[in-house]
This record gives C-alpha cells, structure tokens and sequence, in this order.
C-alpha cells in the first residue's frame, strides 16, 4: 500500500471512529463516513467493499496492534524506558489499553461496544493461547483447551468493561493482579 493509500485509510478509519463515538454503529451511513473523511465515494469503495468491511478492518488493525505489541516484549511504545518490562503479558496489553491509541477505550465504551468487545475477545482469543502453550497447558486435562481460552478471553474483556465503567481508577498492574489471582486456579 502506498502512503498516499495509507492516509486515506487512516483518514477513514478516523471519521469512523469520530462518528462512533457520536452516534450507533447502525444509525452511521457510508456517506457520513465519506463527508466526515472529506473522500469521494469511490475512493471509499476501493478501500472498503462496505462498512461493515470497514468495520472488521478498523477493529483487526486496532486489535491487532495492540495483540501484537502485547506478544511481543521488545515493543515498548517507550512505557518501558526505565527498562521494567511487567512480566505478565496481560499488564502489558492494559498499559497499552491504557495509552488508548486510536481512542480504543472510547470504542470499546460506545454506543456500539458490543460490536467492538466482540472483535476484542476475538483477537484476545490468540493472545491466550499463545500464553496457554507456552506455559504447557493446563492441569485440568478434562476441560477443553478452547473452553479455558474463551473462559480467560471473557474475563479479560468483562475485567476491562468494569475498569472503564469504573473510571480507570487502578493501574494496569493492580488489574494484571487480579486478574491473574483470578485466573490462577483454572491454569
């Protein structure tokens, strides 16, 4: 993709996410997202086939990034300049939660959440289980491996809601704790 594609995109996927945090999911037209990103309407359809397409794309690069840099310990976002990275890798996708790029808390708390925490467990399924086999498994070898995933991935997001419906008033790492005390008993 070229740069000038590149800010196209991005200039999309902010009206979009400026008209969510205005209005539904449902009650948005292709033509508001046209008019709030000053592009033509062609220029929309050759990114995005519709805005449900728009929708899955904006949540997988937003997850995505935020999956990826969870997984990958070297890429810090600078949260780490005193050299302290957590060790749970659950701390560090709450610290990157909590630096609400791209105003991914405000998606995740909007009118059309649902849409948004459905993508977000989705993606935080993959999380888990990277984190599930690399640390062997469970020890309760009669419950289904993608039982304990979708157990794990639910309470993360349901942990999450309870923090932005709270106001954010803990740390990432006293949620990281909890969570995992949480957790401990069914890994």
């Amino acid at each position: 993709m070229d740069r000038r594609q590149q800010k196209t995109r991005a200039a999309v996927f902010s009206a979009f996410s400026t008209l969510l945090s205005k209005k539904g999911y449902g009650k948005i037209t292709v033509q508001d997202i046209i008019d709030t990103a000053n592009i033509g309407r062609t220029t929309f359809y050759a990114h995005f086939e519709t805005k449900d397409d728009l929708l899955k794309a904006l949540c997988e690069e937003l997850f995505g990034h935020i999956i990826d840099s969870a997984l990958d310990c070297t890429h810090t976002h600078g949260l780490y300049s005193d050299g302290s990275a957590p060790e749970s890798v659950f701390c560090h996708l709450l610290q990157h939660l909590e630096e609400n790029d791209c105003n991914i808390l405000g998606l995740l708390s909007c009118e059309s959440n649902e849409i948004f925490l459905r993508y977000f467990k989705d993606n935080l399924k993959r999380l888990v289980q990277i984190q599930f086999i690399r640390r062997g498994g469970t020890a309760n070898a009669d419950i289904p491996q993608d039982f304990i995933i979708n157990h794990i991935s639910g309470s993360f997001v349901e942990m999450v809601l309870w923090w932005l419906q709270g106001h954010r008033k803990e740390s990432p790492v006293e949620l990281d704790r909890y969570f995992r005390t949480v957790i401990a008993p069914v890994l």
